[in-house]
Order: structure tokens, then C-alpha cells, then sequence
């Protein structure tokens, strides 16, 4: 996994406000060209604090104070639950981190040599979410990760959830949208601990997307589920996605594939 890390140019790369992507510039959004500070309210505007902010507050927050430039620093997006979401540091220890939560929930268990091909679907995981950091400009994919709120500074950071975001433009996903959306926030990736599960850590990261949509000026959210998959349908439709499609028949049953259903949520940008 060594290579896979030293292939990364950024990998030790210096935490930077413009590496973090908190910025509105979706082309034709009202937030075109805007910079937003997150963070406590100060003269010069504000987002967001680490608290139970609800999307009024949070579009109340940006309509209230003038934009201003920002400081290099870093804030969540939420901290509910007892948890607390940011956008993932890009060095080496952190991105392991990620793709090891990730490989443990998606990896599929087989009765030889099980730890072995762990260990190769861990390197694939690793392999993709580098190459997602390295060639994805930073307003256009984001790796969110989920962390307990501790507030001790010397307390070893701990990921628990991870969930990718990415601007995308599919037509199969558009057709389901209104004709002025051009573009919109897919959702994937999102996986939890398995010590830490039931813990509303999947809920916490939802809302950061849909906290992200808003800083970054996107009105639609997608992802997809499996048909089957009751829990996690749950858990989405909760959140305040609503199912719009599925995958035809030919595409799942005919060849072993799991139907998905497409389900897709709208925020409520500021004026």
C-alpha cells in the first residue's frame, strides 16, 4: 500500500481554506464567485458552527452577514449525535483511515483466505480514493469523515464514518430534475464503523452533504440505494430522499445485478 500513497503528490500537502472546497460556484446559482467563512458569526458573514444547525439557520447565517475572505482554517459541517463531520485531511495516515472504515463495510467475506483479500480490497479502496483527491478539483468532489465530538485537542482522532460527494451532471439522474438544474450532488461511499453502527453516524453525514450542497450552491441531492435494502431506505427517506426510479429489469435480474432505486432530495438555497 506504500506505492499507493507515495503516488499521491499530495498526500503531505498543507491543510489550505482553498484545498477544503467551502465555497459557492456552481455556474448560474446565486452563490456564483462566493466565499463563505465557517464558523462563528464575526463581521464579514458566517455558515456554520458545530452545533444542531437546522438548514434555515444555515441559510439564515449566509443571508445575515456580507461575504468577506476567508481564513485558512478549518470547521465542521454538523456536530449532532454526538458526532461531528469535516472534509478529510489530505495526508497519508487519514486517507489509510478512510479506506479502511470504507473496505470494512463494502468488503464481502469469503470462507478462504478472507483476511487476504481484505487486504487487496483495501488497496483498491485506497487506490480510488486517491485517485478521486488527486484528479478531482476540490468544489467538485469532496471525501466527508465522521468523528466523535471530544473537544480534548491531544485525544487521537478517531473516523467512524466516511461518505464521498461529487458534482455530477448525468442525464439519467437530470431527466428526474427540473430543466433549469444543470448539475447536482451524487452521494456514495457512505459507510459506518462496525463497532459504531446505530449510532446515527450515517444521519450526521447525510446532513453534511446536504450542508455542503448548500455552501457549495447545488438544490439537488442523489444517491442510490438497493430495492431490497429496507434499512437503508429508510434511513435516506428519513433524511428526505425520495425514490424517483429504479433500474430496469434487464439490468439487474437478467444478469445478478441488485435493483437500485434512485432517490433524490431537494434543499432550499438562500435567496
Amino acid at each position: 500500500m506504500a506505492h499507493l500513497l507515495a503516488s499521491n503528490p499530495n498526500a503531505s500537502q498543507k491543510l489550505t481554506f482553498s484545498n477544503l472546497g467551502y465555497y459557492g460556484v456552481r455556474r448560474g446559482s446565486r452563490t456564483k464567485g462566493s466565499c463563505y467563512r465557517v464558523g462563528r458569526k464575526r463581521r464579514g458573514g458566517l455558515v456554520l458552527q458545530c452545533s444542531s444547525t437546522t438548514d434555515q439557520d444555515v441559510r439564515l447565517q449566509i443571508e445575515s452577514g456580507s461575504i468577506g475572505k476567508l481564513k485558512q482554517h478549518f470547521e465542521y459541517l454538523v456536530c449532532e449525535y454526538g458526532w461531528r463531520v469535516r472534509r478529510l485531511f489530505e495526508n497519508a495516515d487519514e486517507i489509510k483511515k478512510a479506506s479502511h472504515v470504507q473496505a470494512e463495510a463494502f468488503h464481502v467475506p469469503v470462507s478462504l483466505f478472507n483476511e487476504l483479500f481484505f487486504q487487496f480490497f483495501q488497496a483498491e479502496v485506497l487506490s480510488g480514493l486517491l485517485y478521486k483527491l488527486k484528479n478531482s478539483p476540490p468544489n467538485r468532489y469532496a471525501c466527508l469523515v465522521a468523528e466523535p465530538a471530544i473537544n480534548d485537542p491531544d485525544s487521537p482522532k478517531q473516523l467512524v464514518g466516511v461518505i464521498d460527494v461529487t458534482v455530477l451532471r448525468d442525464q439519467n439522474v437530470l431527466q428526474h430534475l427540473p430543466p433549469e438544474a444543470e448539475e447536482y450532488l451524487y452521494i456514495s461511499g457512505i459507510a459506518v464503523s462496525k463497532t459504531f453502527r446505530r449510532k446515527k453516524i450515517a444521519t450526521a453525514l447525510l446532513k453534511a452533504c446536504e450542508m455542503l450542497s448548500i455552501l457549495w450552491g447545488f438544490e439537488f441531492l442523489a444517491l442510490r440505494a438497493y430495492e431490497e435494502d429496507l434499512g437503508a431506505r429508510k434511513l435516506y427517506a428519513n433524511a428526505g430522499y425520495q425514490v424517483v426510479s429504479r433500474d430496469p429489469p434487464w439490468t439487474s435480474n437478467w444478469i445478478g445485478r441488485k435493483c437500485r432505486v434512485l432517490m433524490i432530495k431537494r434543499t432550499s438555497l438562500p435567496k
